[in-house]
Order: structure tokens, then C-alpha cells, then sequence
């Protein structure tokens, strides 16, 4: 499995080698070993999976403690852009997000840590999403911040009449009004 780093140290992609012939592929899709090394000693709780359509955006998503998640995502059918927002109070890289075309074709995993922010645009016509979850949801610790903020400015790679967004979604707050994430780390 190769792993490529991104603009934000921490978030990680983990690109399988994928062993294909006339009668179809194979991968290994995870592997605990090879993920411990680059992304840390990390148990995975909870499996998630989601299915949309064109221009739906689910996002930008996080936990406050102790409920933070760190997901490691994948789509299984599809093409999505996939967006990590650095959401870490201290973090030199607080406020940027570093965006990733996720797809069935390159088959290619996003790390996104506890402390980011996460949301994904579907760009083809459908998109089967999946992700592995490192902490349990909680609707009592949920949080998003508006996947149009300026400040951020994300390109969605989407014309704006396309996007589609949860109620919950078009009121989530500006990056400006959200406290930002502590992170309580033991060294």
C-alpha cells in the first residue's frame, strides 16, 4: 500500500495495490499494520456507509470532545471530492483543508483525524461512501461548520445550482464562530 502525504500533516492518503486481470480485481482495502505506522495506534469502532447523488454535499462534519472521530473514508462506487478542514485550536495549520478526489477507479483512502472537520461532494452520478469511524457518534456532541464559508474557500468543483445540502447543513456556522477543537494528548 502506498501512503502519500498531503498539504496538512496528519491527514493521510493510503492508495492500495490493486491485482487485476480479465475476471476483475483485488485489493486489500485495510490493513492494520501498514495504517498503525503512518496514521498511529488508532481502534476503529464503528463502520459507516452512505449513498448519494449528483452535487449532494454532506459536510463539514466533526465531534466535540469526547466524542471526536477520526474517519478513514473511501467511496466504493463513484467519484467524490473529498475535504479535511483543520479545525485543531493550536495547529499551525488551523483553518486550511486540504481536498482529495476519492473514487472506485483509483480506489484511494482519506485519513482524517480527530480534530478535522470532513465533508464530500458527490461529482459523478452516484456515489456509494464508506468509512471506518474511531469513536462512536453522538448526536449530543455534533458540530459542522458551512461548507460555503469564504473564509475557507473551498471549491466544491461543482457549479453552485448543483449543490445539494441537508436542512442541518445550510445552517451550520461560519469557521469564524465555531471554539475550534482542543486536543488532550498524552505524550
Amino acid at each position: 500500500m502506498n501512503v502519500i502525504d498531503t498539504a496538512l500533516p496528519d491527514v493521510l492518503i493510503f492508495e492500495p495495490r490493486v491485482f487485476g486481470d480479465e475476471r476483475g480485481y483485488f485489493f486489500e482495502s485495510f490493513r492494520q499494520d501498514v495504517f498503525q505506522k503512518h496514521a498511529g495506534q488508532v481502534t476503529f469502532l464503528q463502520d459507516n456507509e452512505s449513498f448519494s447523488r449528483y452535487g449532494v454535499l454532506r459536510g463539514l462534519h466533526y465531534q466535540k470532545p469526547p466524542y471526536m472521530q477520526g474517519k478513514l473514508v473511501r467511496v466504493i462506487q463513484g467519484t467524490v471530492l473529498d475535504v479535511a478542514l483543520d479545525i485543531r485550536k493550536d495547529s499551525l495549520t488551523f483553518g486550511h483543508h486540504v481536498a482529495e478526489i476519492l473514487s472506485d477507479q483509483n480506489k484511494r483512502m482519506m485519513w482524517v483525524p480527530p480534530g478535522f472537520a470532513h465533508g464530500f461532494a458527490v461529482l459523478s452520478e452516484s456515489a456509494l461512501f464508506s468509512y471506518k469511524c474511531d469513536n462512536y457518534y453522538s448526536s449530543e456532541y455534533e458540530a459542522g461548520v458551512k461548507w460555503s464559508d469564504p473564509q475557507i474557500g473551498i471549491d466544491w468543483l461543482l457549479p453552485k445550482d448543483d449543490i445539494r445540502v441537508s436542512e442541518k447543513d445550510a445552517k451550520q456556522p461560519y469557521f469564524r464562530d465555531i471554539e475550534g477543537i482542543q486536543l488532550d494528548i498524552q505524550e
